[in-house]
């Protein structure tokens, strides 16, 4: 499977279509947050109207909580506190962020992170059916792709279940574009969409098989 990872476009559009078209083939669409710019929600038709194939989308900090509603009347998969299985891929999904010095309309507490998730990811874990598990976070780990200059700024209860999934596909820290491995996790910050980047992801259905990633620009 390839998938079309964007993160941050914050409401401007502008470059999505050149990314698409650079980033050639793709099966599936992931947008990992800050959709809008504190709004307006009616954004989000405007952005899904974009694409002609399927989209997983999850709110971020920069989102108002009632975007919520506007993904669900989408033609996109709101995948905010739940979790949607494509073959033998399953896909996690928690918007918003960790408490910000910002007070933005979107964050959540470590405690209300982990509990969302360890369901999910406990659910995914005892599947079957399940290979590779992606989970799919505005919000970066505590300790990979979350490092400003003052120190590191992620989510401490997302940083738990690093190593307990296969793909990580998170935004958020706009200076923290890039990937790393922590465990058996890829972690990817696509970068800011608004900017022209995004990363095109190669993902076997099985688990453990290597992941390909290409950052594009445009």
């Amino acid at each position: 499977m390839k998938i079309l990872a964007i993160s941050d476009p914050h409401g401007d559009y502008s470059k999505i279509t050149e990314m698409m078209e650079k980033a050639g083939d793709f099966d599936l669409v992931v947008i990992v947050g800050d959709i809008t710019d504190f709004g307006p929600d009616e954004k989000v038709e405007e952005l899904m109207e974009m694409f002609d194939r399927p989209v997983l989308a999850i709110p971020g900090n920069c989102d108002q909580r009632s975007i919520l509603e506007a993904l669900d009347t989408s033609k996109a998969i709101n995948l905010h506190g739940k979790t949607e299985q494509i073959g033998k891929i399953r896909f996690i999904g928690l918007g918003g962020s960790n408490p910000t010095p910002f007070n933005t309309p979107f964050e959540l507490s470590e405690e209300e992170i982990e509990k969302t998730l360890q369901g999910m990811v406990c659910s995914a874990e005892n599947t079957d059916e399940c290979g590779t598990i992606v989970l799919l976070t505005h919000a970066p780990p505590h300790g990979a792709r979350d490092e400003l200059p003052f120190g590191h700024v992620g989510s401490k209860a997302i940083q738990k279940f690093v190593d307990r999934v296969d793909l990580i596909v998170c935004g958020h820290i706009h200076e923290a574009k890039g990937m790393e491995q922590v465990g058996k996790t890829v972690v990817i910050n696509p970068g800011e969409a608004c900017k022209g980047s995004c990363a095109l992801i190669k993902l076997e259905e099985t688990e453990g098989k290597p992941i390909e990633v290409e950052f594009v620009e445009v």
